[in-house]
């Protein structure tokens, strides 16, 4: 494994330390050292696993409200550790990986990390990605329910329901099918998405591929052919609250080949069509 880059601790505490429990699960002693040292030092409360089946029994006996998981363990790997997480309930994922490798990334999102960090990283960057990580898993106040097309979408409890269903969604499934439902028949392109939902000005498209096709898994009737989350050709994505209405092929939810190229920040049609989305 190799190590994070060195950088100064953190000076202070985020005010939404106080109390949360991180699990980090890492062969490498040293990243698991130096990673814990800095989530310590921010105020978090640490525990820590060095292979899947241990990480397993920490998470079962101390249930954490943030999992910083490396993708590759001895044995079990942070794929199957992270499955079997989601299975006994919701909880933040941050997977580390020991390279930029796109199938690694796409890997990790589609059995449900919430982000993920490349090694070599830098502590303090770590960090901040955690705290992000849970301040998006905390409620927020005031806001009122959406619903459309039997979803319901409480925000402030960060919960999902289809047709009276509990849906399990990730932070990130969860912003951007909240996101589609407050914005009705209104098209948006990857890089839109990525920007408005959560805050990136850069980054992978296949990220919003990704998510959107684990969102249509879960909400979706018949996934391979989509009616509330449709794709424009060329374009982007659009939720249509009735669950009705023709893409430009004259098909319900018609498939975007466009959706796995590349794209513009704003809204044209991606280049390198590869495949569905």
């Amino acid at each position: 494994m190799r190590q994070p880059n060195e950088s100064p601790a953190p000076e202070a505490a985020p005010p939404d330390a106080t109390g949360a429990r991180i699990l980090v699960v890492d062969d490498d002693p040293t990243v698991a050292e130096v990673v814990s040292g800095y989530l310590d030092r921010a105020g978090y409360v640490v525990d820590r696993a060095e292979d899947g089946p241990a990480a397993l029994d920490r998470a079962a006996a101390h249930r954490p409200d943030l999992v910083v998981l490396d993708l590759m363990l001895p044995g079990m790997d942070g794929l199957e550790v992270c499955r079997r997480l989601r299975e006994n309930g919701p909880v933040p994922v941050v997977m580390l990986t020991a390279r930029g490798d796109e199938d690694d990334r796409i890997l990790g999102l589609e059995v449900g990390a919430d982000d993920y960090v490349t090694k070599p990283f830098s502590p303090r960057e770590l960090v901040l990605r955690v705290q992000s990580v849970l301040r998006r898993a905390r409620p927020g106040p005031g806001i009122r329910p959406l619903h459309a097309a039997g979803l319901v979408l409480d925000p402030a409890a960060r919960r999902a329901t289809k047709n009276g269903a509990e849906l399990a969604l990730t932070l990130r499934e969860f912003d951007l099918l909240a996101f589609l439902l407050a914005h009705p028949r209104k098209v948006f392109g990857r890089e839109e998405l990525m920007r408005e939902v959560w805050g990136w000005d850069f980054g992978d498209l296949s990220t919003v591929t990704v998510h959107v096709r684990r969102l249509r898994g879960k909400v979706e009737d018949d996934p391979a052919r989509p009616l509330l989350i449709q794709t424009v050709w060329g374009v982007g994505y659009r939720f249509e609250p009735t669950g009705t209405g023709t893409g430009p092929a004259g098909e319900p939810g018609t498939f975007d080949r466009a959706g796995e190229g590349g794209g513009t920040g704003t809204g044209a049609a991606p280049e390198g069509s590869t495949g569905r989305a």
